[in-house]
């Protein structure tokens, strides 16, 4: 035991001074990583194995191992083996490749030498063919470009051909072809530029002329009540507009050719036959269905409206479809012809076309000569016509014209002129007819009827004004004061019947002649008040009525004074104040004295029983009922209110006398009551004049 002990301490120190095996083994297993590749593929090669975990397993592991890798290895070297036999070969072979090539190389390059130039030679005109290719498109392309075909020099120039959308086609690209001209000048030789350019331009000149004449052959069968106008023909306006010589020349003859289409329509719808003398039994002259004046000017007028509006939208189809295109042709064709640009240098305010001007303008011209013959026909109604009521509907109706083709031609129109111009001289005509009616009844202002009514010339006159304003007020004018615009026709009609009355009033006594003015005044006003363009004329009729009143009531007022048998008594005590000083004056007054009190009393019982009928009497004739009586009413106030006044100066002058009314009754004083000899009071009165 000591022994071992012995043996195991004194090893003790050898084996701490070497490395364990067993140790080191375990710490290199222990330190071996998974992620090792290597190590990895050792434990999946085991693994593959299927190495049971055995003593002896575990011994053999080793020596199979390195067994299979011998076995690896020699199989290895024999495939080695058999590659280097097959390198072998393949150098024999490129042995035999190169003597092989050694021996052509030379014949190759002796080849070589001999067909170099006849190479060179085909590059060469490999080379020049090329070019020439190129050079073939590119003059193909030129020729396509700026040359014309015959047939396109025929469709473009010959009249024998149609003016379809080939010419169309072949016309916008000599268009083109002229533009792209200006590139050839760019080069320095300019012949073909200038040959091509000056060739097109003659082409373009001689297709714009063939495309003029088109138009116009166009124009001579163009149906414009046809819904579908040739588009064509539209085509064909928009592109003449690149000439503005042309177009215009076009317009010309078209309306040249609409003028006389229109002229002979309007003329076979005034006779039934044409110009031609071809009679038309599917027209109803308007000379045969028209019985008076005022129907057949406004059957020509509504024939000339339906026309215009029938031209102005046919040409609305033709032309202003494109109105910007022609507008925008108009002034590339000012910019390339060389008297518009002269023209332009002159004028500086050239203004930009504008479509719907040059529309109302054409239709117009178109309708010049049916406006001419309208006129003749218009100017011997007027002149032949001789009454005043129909040369003012004859006015009326040209006026009302007049506004609706200024809304439909524009107000610079030679229609509107002529309208304008004939509508004065019906207005002129209705002023002298006017005019020479009242001469004639210059004497008829003299004197006033019997029963001081509206003589029957104001009434005639106020009869004829009445069918004046229903016509003036149905028509329709641009004119935002109709009031301003109607005074001309009352100064003509009215006011002259109206100072004729007047100067009838002052022939007459101031309460006939009161009466008779405000009679005419009355009748005047309810003739001119249903008519809100006559409200000042009527507001003045009013004020001057208000004037006349105050002289009825007047009258009236003198008549009740002086019929009452107390005129004097109330001009004496008018001025005098129910007072002292005012009494003592009465006192000494002639018609206060008793006798004249009793016989102003007496007449004034006389009078009151029939007061009123007799005021009423008075004012008999004035033909407003309500007017009479406001003033006599008034005029009985004012009565009342001065014997008021009379019997206030009666009651202070007893007073003051020491005189009363009871006592004057019982005839106790000496001294008589001046209210006992006039008893009447101010109550009684106002009763029986009430």
């Amino acid at each position: 035991m000591d022994a071992a002990t012995s043996h195991s301490s004194g090893s003790s120190p050898a084996l701490s001074k070497g490395p364990n095996p067993l140790s080191s083994k375990a710490t290199a297993i222990l330190s071996t990583s998974y992620a090792d590749s290597e190590f990895r593929e050792a434990l999946a090669l085991l693994d593959e194995k299927q190495i049971n975990n055995q003593p002896r397993v575990r011994r053999q592991v080793r020596l199979d191992l390195q067994k299979e890798m011998i076995e690896c290895n020699g199989e290895i070297i024999n495939d080695f083996g058999r590659v280097a036999d097959q390198l072998r070969r393949v150098r024999h072979t490129l042995n035999q490749l190169n003597e092989t090539y050694d021996e052509m190389r030379g014949p190759i390059a002796t080849s070589h030498t001999q067909t170099a130039p006849v190479l060179q030679d085909a590059a060469l005109l490999i080379q020049q063919r090329q070019d020439v290719a190129t050079k073939q498109q590119l003059l193909a392309a030129f020729c396509g470009h700026f040359i014309f075909t015959n047939d396109e020099i025929a469709t473009l120039t010959s009249s024998a051909e149609p003016v379809n959308e080939d010419f169309f086609a072949a016309l916008a690209r000599a268009k083109k072809v002229s533009s792209d001209c200006e590139a050839l000048l760019g080069f320095e030789n300019q012949n073909l530029g200038l040959e091509i350019m000056e060739q097109t331009s003659k082409n373009l000149n001689l297709a714009f002329q063939k495309l003029y004449k088109w138009v116009q052959k166009e124009f001579k069968t163009l149906n414009l009540e046809n819904p579908q106008l040739n588009t064509s023909i539209r085509h064909a306006i928009r592109v003449l507009s690149e000439r503005p010589s042309l177009f215009q020349g076009c317009l010309d003859y078209f309306a040249d050719a609409r003028h006389r289409i229109l002229s002979d329509a309007f003329h076979t719808a005034l006779t039934g036959t044409s110009s031609t003398g071809q009679h038309d039994n599917t027209v109803k002259p308007i000379e045969m269905a028209a019985h008076d004046p005022l129907r057949y000017v406004g059957d020509m007028l509504a024939w000339l409206h339906s026309a215009t509006v029938g031209e102005r939208e046919a040409l609305e189809t033709l032309f202003m479809a494109d109105v910007d295109e022609i507008a925008k042709g108009l002034q590339t064709g000012r910019a390339t012809e060389l008297w518009q640009l002269i023209d332009n240098t002159e004028d500086s305010d050239i203004q930009a076309f504008d479509g719907l001007k040059a529309l109302n303008e054409l239709v117009d011209r178109d309708v010049s000569a049916v406006a001419r013959i309208l006129r003749q026909r218009v100017e011997q109604v007027i002149q032949s016509n001789e009454d005043t009521i129909l040369s003012y509907k004859l006015a009326n109706l040209l006026g009302f014209y007049r506004f609706t083709f200024a809304k439909l031609l524009g107000d610079t129109s030679g229609l509107l002129e002529l309208l304008a111009g004939l509508e004065t001289e019906a207005l002129r005509q209705f002023r002298s007819l006017v005019r020479d009616h009242i001469a004639r009844l210059q004497g008829d202002f003299q004197q006033t009827p019997s029963d001081l009514g509206p003589p029957e010339f104001l009434l005639n006159a106020l009869e004829q004004l009445k069918t004046i304003m229903q016509t003036y007020e149905t028509s329709m004018t641009g004119s935002t004061d109709r009031e301003s615009d109607f005074q001309p026709i009352l100064a003509e009609s009215f006011e002259p019947f109206i100072a004729g009355c007047e100067s009838m009033a002052r022939g007459a006594g101031s309460l006939q002649g009161a009466i008779f003015i405000v009679n005419c005044l009355m009748a005047a006003k309810s003739s001119l008040q249903p008519f809100d363009f006559t409200r000042k004329r009527v507001r003045v009729l009013e004020e001057r009525v208000g004037e006349e009143s105050k002289t009825l009531l007047a009258s009236q007022y003198q008549f009740l004074r002086h019929a009452s048998g107390l005129e004097e008594m109330i001009s004496a005590l008018e001025n005098l104040t129910a007072d002292a000083e005012g009494v003592q004056k009465l006192r000494l007054l002639e018609p206060m004295q008793p006798d004249a009190l009793r016989r102003a009393s007496l007449a004034l019982d006389d009078f009151l029983p029939s007061a009123l009928i007799d005021a009423a009497d008075q004012v008999q004739h004035v033909q407003d009922p309500n007017l009479a009586r406001e003033v006599t009413e008034k005029a009985a106030v004012r009565f009342c209110q001065d014997f008021e006044h009379i019997e206030e100066m009666l009651l202070e002058a007893d007073s003051m006398g020491g005189v009363d009314a009871s006592s004057a009754a019982d005839g106790i004083v000496e001294s008589q009551s001046l209210r006992a000899i006039f008893p009447r009071t101010t109550g009684e009165i106002q009763v029986l004049l009430s």
